[in-house]
């Protein structure tokens, strides 16, 4: 039986690539403004703006087997450089807007669905200059285990925490070869990630292959959070 996969966010970068390992034998429902990478012929799409929009459930599937919440933010500068409104957009993207999409589709959660969001390593490494991304995807991470306790066993709660990974979210960060360079030699692998890196573990999550987890925050980070080289 296919599952019915649900992600807000979707049509670029880490979410297009889940997307893409997804679609061939699951039935993907994407949420997002725009549908630029999509494949219509195998994903449904659903106009959606997280921070306007309401979700319309009525398009989505009576059970839902799995959920990613995709949107986040990169918002890097020094603590007296950013305004009270910075910290305040980058927790309604990332955290209060994640709680407004969960309220919405509860009831279309399976018996045994597994969701997964998104942190950052700089929450648990603490990282000059990520005060505002990290405040924010450190309460997805305090959230997702409550969450995953609260309802343990009825459906599982991960989290996922990459290091910097060449999206076009982060395209200001990776804009040429030198700046790619510099921020590769900051990881023991020595190079950045890919959307495929991040992707391959939200599938595994997705699957029943790690349906003896919950709870858990896991690095994908290509050494940075655990490893000192220097």
């Amino acid at each position: 039986m296919k599952k019915n996969i649900l992600l807000i966010g979707g049509s670029h970068g880490i979410g297009l690539s889940i997307v893409e390992q997804l679609q061939e034998h699951h039935s993907i429902f994407v949420a997002s403004r725009t549908k630029d990478g999509l494949d219509e012929a195998t994903v449904t799409h659903i106009p959606f703006d997280v921070l306007s929009d309401t979700l319309d459930v009525s398009l989505l599937p009576d059970a839902i087997h799995g959920f990613v919440y995709c949107p986040g933010s990169i918002d890097l500068k020094p603590f007296k450089m950013l305004s009270l409104s910075t910290f305040q957009d980058d927790m309604q993207l990332n955290f209060f807007s994640l709680v407004k999409v969960l309220k919405e589709i509860m009831p279309h959660m399976a018996e045994g669905a597994s969701m997964v969001f998104f942190s950052t390593v700089a929450v648990g490494m603490g990282m000059p200059y990520h005060t505002s991304v990290a405040a924010s995807k450190g309460a997805v991470e305090g959230f997702a285990k409550a969450l995953a306790a609260e309802y343990a066993p009825k459906f599982r709660v991960n989290v996922v925490a990459p290091s910097l990974t060449d999206t076009p979210l982060a395209k200001r960060l990776l804009n040429n070869d030198r700046k790619k360079e510099t921020m590769a030699q900051r990881h023991p692998l020595k190079r950045i990630g890919k959307p495929e890196d991040i992707a391959n573990m939200v599938t595994f999550l997705l699957d029943a292959k790690s349906d003896w987890m919950t709870g858990q925050i896991i690095s994908v980070d290509g050494g940075m959070s655990t490893l000192n080289i220097t």
